[in-house]
């Protein structure tokens, strides 16, 4: 008769290590800065400096034209230049140039093959995918070891003839999308032999909370090498010239709204009623008040309000990349002594913004750029934007374009923070029939388990299904210890890696959506592992993966007999619209 339960050691956060490092690295690395300076009594024992050094980093050699880090991509974790010199491309360079693989997928052989060859006990691992090696080594290869390089033809050519800036020892780069989950935001290329420091960003996270000089370390560099790139997104200020460009980085603030844990609390703040939500959210900016800058919002979602009678009611919600307070900017540069917000903007769950003060607005931005062809899609002076947020209905401003949707189902989407993902499960209930074709498709492509559940939140005939959204802002990724899931580096799609993950539930907790399930897993014979300690099985987190590689896309969404089930990016919201209208 096969066992019952299987007894294994549990997962730990280093048992798949970040790369190789040998005792020697370590120490070669608390010699030099920023390591050197760092007080290793400030660290709990359970999370020891040399621990972090050891699983959280990885020491990587690059050829000159290698490409370090690709504009646009994932990023997930930061690097510090041991030896050698590296450029930071300040201008887009070509995507033909830069160069990205192609994303396998399976071919219908393989798909079908998949059929064949599926276990009829769901969720089964083998062995030796979950238990540590004998050694303590990490049971796979360093990641670092056969990933293909992209190899810049004539660098010098191109260094010569784009902005760049040069990056030698001792500098950081890359810290920025690392922590805020957001993709990279300029091209770095090997200028010549160069080795670099990886740190994974949950090592640099926890190095940052415990050393105020790397904290500070890192935003005067982001300030110095990434905030230009960021400023240039901007299309107000994309061609002003250098001089100028200067004055407004040094002069740009960075301010932070709300709470970065917001997902602990959202449950008790949605039911809350609407006039009791909207005030609770922290204001960036008071309708009536004097304005003091503009606002570009780095990450994170924020309303704009008006009052309503007793209360507030609201216009718009923006996302990263929009622009509050240009309206008011350019009427104060018109002549306008006595200009107030005409809106509020409040921050919902956690907002980063820059500010760029007013008097550096009026002196060096408006006369130095042609505002007759700014066209911001929200706040910004353009009559066809105004006269949008204006409309009685609300407007969404988070996508390229801003599109009329109901009130009461914006308001929904918003209160919830379905507004938050890029791959929503929409699902018609008029038309579902409640066939669960949908379930059984996922399961027949995730080891006979569904990864998503057919229930969720609902207004009126749309429901929103608990399936992982792939968010802008996936905080189910922020107390995750090992970086077992993360975003694909090229199209963002949150994963999970089944080796790393330990089953510490973090993810699944953090997720405000209920679109995370830990799962017990068996070994092929059936038996249920369990923790040879406690005696309590071994979990793994289990979600929606968007069927990465599968020839149809989400399975569920191809199973749908009736056109019922849809995915969608929140941030577009004519898709919603147009969907609804069908």
């Amino acid at each position: 008769m096969p066992e019952l339960e299987i007894a294994i050691p549990r997962p730990q956060r280093w048992d798949e290590p970040f790369g190789r490092m040998t005792d020697g690295d370590v120490n070669y690395l608390l010699k030099i800065e920023p390591f050197c300076r760092i007080d290793a009594r400030t660290f709990p024992p359970t999370l020891p400096l040399r621990g972090i050094l050891q699983g959280d980093t990885r020491i990587v050699r690059y050829e000159p034209g290698d490409l370090i880090v690709r504009e646009g991509d994932y990023g997930h974790s930061a690097f510090l230049v041991l030896a050698g010199t590296v450029r930071v491309a300040l201008e887009r360079l070509s995507p033909k140039l830069l160069g990205r693989a192609e994303r396998p997928r399976r071919t219908w052989r393989q798909a079908i093959a998949q059929l064949w060859h599926n276990s009829r006990l769901p969720e089964v691992r083998r062995r030796a995918e979950i238990k540590p090696a004998a050694n303590g080594a990490s049971i796979r290869h360093d990641p670092a070891e056969g990933t293909p390089r992209v190899f810049v033809q004539d660098v010098p050519q191109l260094l010569s003839t784009t902005g760049t800036a040069r990056l030698g020892t001792g500098e950081i780069f890359g810290e920025l999308a690392a922590m805020t989950r957001t993709p990279r935001t300029a091209t770095v290329l090997a200028e010549g032999k160069a080795t670099l420091l990886e740190i994974r960003w949950q090592g640099l996270r926890d190095l940052m909370r415990r050393t105020p000089a790397i904290r500070t370390h890192v935003e005067r560099l982001y300030r110095e090498n990434s905030l230009r790139a960021h400023l240039r997104e901007t299309e107000l200020l994309r061609d002003l010239p250098g001089p100028q460009l200067d004055t407004v980085v040094a002069a740009t603030q960075f301010e932070s709204y709300g709470n970065f844990d917001w997902y602990a609390d959202f449950g008790a703040q949605r039911r809350r009623e609407a006039a009791e939500q909207i005030a609770a959210e922290p204001l960036i900016a008071a309708e009536g008040d004097r304005p003091t800058g503009l606002f570009l919002i780095r990450s994170g979602f924020a309303r704009v309000s008006q009052r309503y009678g007793h209360g507030h009611r609201t216009l718009a919600y923006i996302g990263k990349g929009h622009v509050f307070g240009l309206a008011e900017m350019a009427a104060m540069f018109d002549g306008n002594g006595d200009v107030a917000w005409q809106n509020s903007l409040r921050a919902i769950g956690y907002v980063d913004v820059l500010k760029i003060p007013a008097d550096v607005v009026l002196q060096q931005v408006f006369p130095n750029c042609k505002l007759q062809n700014v066209k911001c899609k929200m706040q910004t002076g353009d009559k066809e934007d105004q006269s949008a947020i204006r409309n009685p209905q609300s407007v969404i401003a988070v996508g390229d374009t801003a599109a009329p949707l109901d009130s009461s189902l914006l308001d929904f989407l918003a209160d919830h923070r379905f507004l938050n993902g890029t791959q929503t499960m929409l699902i018609d209930l008029e038309r579902c029939t409640r066939c669960d074709d949908c379930v059984r498709a996922c399961a027949t492509t995730h080891d006979n388990n569904p990864r998503f559940v057919r229930q969720g939140p609902t207004h009126h005939q749309v429901m929103i299904a608990n399936a992982c959204m792939h968010c802008v802002d996936p905080v189910c990724m922020i107390g995750c210890p090992t970086g077992a899931i993360a975003r694909d580096t090229d199209v963002g799609t949150v994963r999970i890696d089944d080796h790393t993950c330990i089953g510490c539930s973090t993810c699944a907790n953090s997720c405000p959506y209920d679109a995370i399930r830990m799962v017990e897993i068996r070994e092929p014979s059936g038996a249920i592992y369990i923790d040879e300690a406690t005696q309590l099985p071994i979990l793994k987190a289990t979600k929606c993966d968007y069927c990465t590689g599968q020839l149809t896309g989400p399975a569920c969404q191809a199973a749908c007999p009736h056109d019922a089930l849809v995915r969608i990016d929140m941030g577009k919201v004519e898709q919603v619209s147009a969907w609804l209208g069908r």
